[in-house]
């Protein structure tokens, strides 16, 4: 592991004793006090960078304040133009930004983006309640009103989800140690698959005079390690949150990872109910370790992977697209993700590789699958989940490889065979007569491949 990655580690195992400490703390000291350990942990490890952040937090408000009725578009607009910026200042001969402040960088941009849409649905509704006379009361999700500049700054560098990507509050001990558990696993399974199959060993020429089956079998362990890496980064900023109560909701509220609460829960009607409401925390839950690994198809293994970043793209890059097309938008919200993530090639060439895989494995599942018997189902479920591994595999290469001339050298030699692959499997689909990914009617969806359990379309 690099020093950048200790120091990160460091911080998110901080968060959690630090998240017992402010427990027990009143609202006031819990909001400035949090505050106050986000703003020292970015200064700590950015240093004058910080300003970055800073701008950024102003540059929305400002607009929030002047433009409360459409300021999700222009906080959407101005963060990723400034992001644009931040990553072009070597290029300007300015001083290049340290790792973390371009972790503060990405989290930030989700978080204001947030934060001006919830502004935004606010000024709607007091809008719609002016013109109808009454007021309704308060409404599931809404904010109570428009945050000043100091609950803004609170905000933004509150330290859970500073660097950590979560985006509330009870009994949390059992919970933690529910997600906690297998972090230290996931950690030796890092250290033993980068010690053993180290990336830089594919920039080497060396690498490509090994024969096709040894190239073919190293992006494997690769993206084995890149997902234990972040699977103890994610649980430690999960563990964090739940240290200090942020993120709890009541199952019946059926929180979704990102979202929050999709039911209204009324609060307990005595001491003893309310002692006795069961908590849980999906909202901030950003991996599903299970899920990521044994679901069947690519569409699936999205969900299962940064959930909260998923759903934010859902809510606020999906639905916004400028294409009705399941494919068309998924393409787009894989453009801007890239563009979130950097400037890298390798993002960009990975990220609308998967467009390509979702269009084919809607087409042909929808022109195969339900023809076939349940056994053939199953069948069809495994080979099926092998090609969305190896598919995942193969753009992870471009992901940490980043450079244009790096990813297409390594893809090339194994004959850009997931690409080839998508293309065949597209083609006979639609030889098939498979419908459209977005509005095909399919066959039951294919099942978790370890426990059986049909997954939601």
């Amino acid at each position: 592991m690099s020093p950048e990655e200790w120091t990160y580690l460091v911080v998110l195992l901080i968060s959690i004793p630090i998240g017992f400490l402010f427990k027990k703390a009143g609202p006031g000291l819990k909001r400035w006090g949090a505050a106050a350990v986000g703003l020292g942990l970015t200064l700590f490890t950015c240093g004058p960078h910080t300003l970055h952040s800073l701008v950024t937090i102003l540059g929305t408000w400002a607009l929030i304040q002047a433009q409360p009725c459409s300021c999700h578009a222009l906080a959407l607009a101005w963060t990723f133009s400034y992001l644009l910026f931040f990553r072009a200042l070597s290029l300007l001969g300015l001083p290049t930004p340290t790792p973390f402040t371009n972790a503060v960088q990405l989290l930030l941009t989700l978080k204001l983006v947030s934060l001006a849409s919830e502004v935004q649905d606010l000024h709607v509704a007091q809008r719609k309640e002016m013109a109808s006379g009454f007021s309704k009361g308060p409404s599931l999700g809404l904010l109570p009103d428009v945050p000043s500049l100091m609950e803004t700054l609170s905000y933004s560098y509150c330290y859970v989800g500073i660097m950590t990507g979560e985006r509330a509050r009870q009994e949390h001990l059992r919970p933690l140690l529910r997600r906690a558990w297998p972090a230290p696993l996931f950690g030796l399974l890092f250290l033993l698959s980068s010690h053993l199959f180290p990336l830089e060993a594919v920039r080497e020429d060396a690498f490509y005079a090994r024969p096709l089956p040894a190239r073919l079998f190293y992006m494997i362990p690769v993206f084995f390690a890149f997902r234990m890496r972040f699977y103890v980064a994610w649980i430690a900023a999960e563990c964090g949150c739940i240290a200090a109560g942020f993120g709890a909701y009541p199952v019946a509220a059926k929180a979704r990872a990102g979202g929050g609460p999709t039911l209204q829960c009324p609060p307990p009607s005595s001491p003893e109910k309310a002692a006795s409401t069961e908590y849980d925390y999906e909202t901030i839950r950003n991996i599903d370790c299970y899920g990521t690994d044994f679901c069947v198809r690519v569409r699936d293994g999205m969900r299962y992977w940064n959930m909260t970043v998923q759903w934010w793209l859902a809510q606020y890059i999906y639905k916004s697209a400028p294409a009705r097309s399941y494919v068309f938008r998924s393409a787009w919200t894989m453009l801007l993700s890239a563009y979130w993530h950097g400037l890298h090639p390798g993002y960009y060439l990975s990220f609308l590789t998967i467009p390509l895989c979702l269009a084919a494995e809607g087409r042909l599942e929808s022109a195969f699958r339900g023809r076939l018997s349940p056994r053939g189902q199953k069948a069809w479920d495994w080979v099926h989940w092998f090609l969305k591994m190896r598919a995942y595999d193969y753009m992870c290469m471009g992901f940490v490889l980043l450079s244009l001339g790096e990813t297409l050298r390594y893809w090339a030699s194994i004959y850009f065979c997931i690409h080839v692959l998508a293309l065949v499997a597209l083609g006979l689909g639609l030889a098939l007569g498979g419908g459209s990914p977005s509005r095909r009617k399919t066959a039951p969806p294919a099942t978790s491949l370890a426990s059986g359990k049909l997954r939601e379309e």
